[in-house]
């Protein structure tokens, strides 16, 4: 495994997630996003406990303690038309409030997401657990077309456990200016 310099975290935006990272895996055949591989590997997080997904994060972030990244494959009953299963050996994912869009910097919507919190037990009776999950669909680009459709070949999803902070994920400054080195804005 190739040694990253010290400091080196992936702490990608929800833009970036979509745009970049999911598009790409959507776009472009395995050799050419081999590298993405590195740090978002392809996996069906629902055969395991989330407890479990760390160790099977991209190998430039084996270090994370705080999120890890899978691109997930449509399940066999969604293709069809059936609901995903999102239970695991010893819980299950239930989705948390309603799917909200993702925007770019432009402030176009790029994609959905949808949240969702690990409950350990069987349904309805589990016990919530502080284990979360975001998945992220692409919208389709179609020119011709007024009303975005989802891509549902494949999802892109952020694991992480509960830190109690508002702001875990987004570490950037909140208004455009100077941060001082400890990434608070001047």
């Amino acid at each position: 495994m190739e040694e990253m310099a010290m400091g080196f975290r992936f702490f990608p935006t929800e833009e970036e997630l979509i745009s970049f990272y999911l598009h790409n895996k959507l776009e472009f055949e395995d050799d050419k996003t081999s590298n993405i591989h590195r740090v978002i590997p392809i996996l069906d997080i629902y055969r395991l406990d989330p407890w479990q997904l760390p160790s099977h994060c991209g190998e430039l972030c084996h270090g994370d303690t705080e999120q890890w990244f899978f691109f997930m494959p449509r399940q066999e009953r969604e293709v069809h038309g059936g609901r995903p299963s999102r239970t695991t050996t010893s819980g299950y994912w239930k989705a948390t409030g309603s799917p909200s869009h993702v925007y770019s910097s432009e402030n176009k919507v790029i994609g959905m997401k949808k949240s969702m919190v690990f409950y350990k037990g069987k349904a309805p009776t589990g016990r919530k657990t502080k284990w979360k999950m975001n998945e992220y669909r692409a919208i389709k680009e179609d020119p011709t077309s007024s009303t975005p459709m989802l891509r549902h070949e494949m999802c892109l999803c952020r694991v992480y456990v509960v830190s109690g902070s508002s702001r875990a994920f987004d570490r950037r400054p909140t208004s455009v200016g100077e941060t001082s080195s400890a990434g608070v804005v001047k």
